[in-house]
């Protein structure tokens, strides 16, 4: 039988933050909404949550950076929204958005979840932003609280690579 591991969306404990665009916040303002609603749901206390707006989506990644790399937080959760318009600006903030967050992540060793919508209208950003589609903040605050358990389990189990 092999080993499992897996995280719950229950809270086991630290600080987290939440980094919020100000662009299209109407839509913005519904993801920190989900998301402050599931960490509170998942046992984590106002007090240890953060929030931290930015102006828009570009401005994300570096956010995220700094604070995973102050060592305050347990996991770092972003929100936005980029809605496509006449021009290929959205292409390239979509762009450097995703990977942004993914390479704060993978260069700090913290969960850096992404809970960034790019979508072609405001209508669909607004179905994932707590319509029919669900919402998207509360989704990646869940899996921050699932991936700060699953890391502590691994840590606590895994031996380190002696090479890193």
């Amino acid at each position: 039988m092999p080993r499992v591991f897996e995280g719950r969306s229950v809270s086991s404990g630290g600080r987290f933050a939440v980094v919020a665009s100000k662009f299209n916040r109407e839509v913005t303002d519904r993801l920190v909404d989900g998301a402050l609603s599931a960490l509170r749901e998942g046992g984590v206390t106002e007090g240890d949550v953060d929030l931290v707006w930015v102006p828009g989506a570009f401005e994300i990644p570096l956010t995220a950076q700094r604070l995973a790399e102050s060592g305050e937080y347990v996991a770092v959760i972003c929100v936005g929204a980029v809605i496509r318009g006449e021009t290929d600006h959205y292409a390239y903030i979509c762009e450097a958005a995703t990977l942004g967050i993914l390479d704060a992540g993978m260069s700090t060793g913290v969960p850096v979840l992404f809970g960034v919508l790019t979508c072609p209208t405001e209508e669909l950003a607004l179905e994932r932003a707590g319509g029919k589609e669900g919402n998207k903040g509360r989704d990646a605050a869940l899996a921050a609280l699932e991936m700060v358990q699953l890391l502590r389990k691994l840590d606590e189990t895994l031996p380190r690579c002696p090479l890193s």
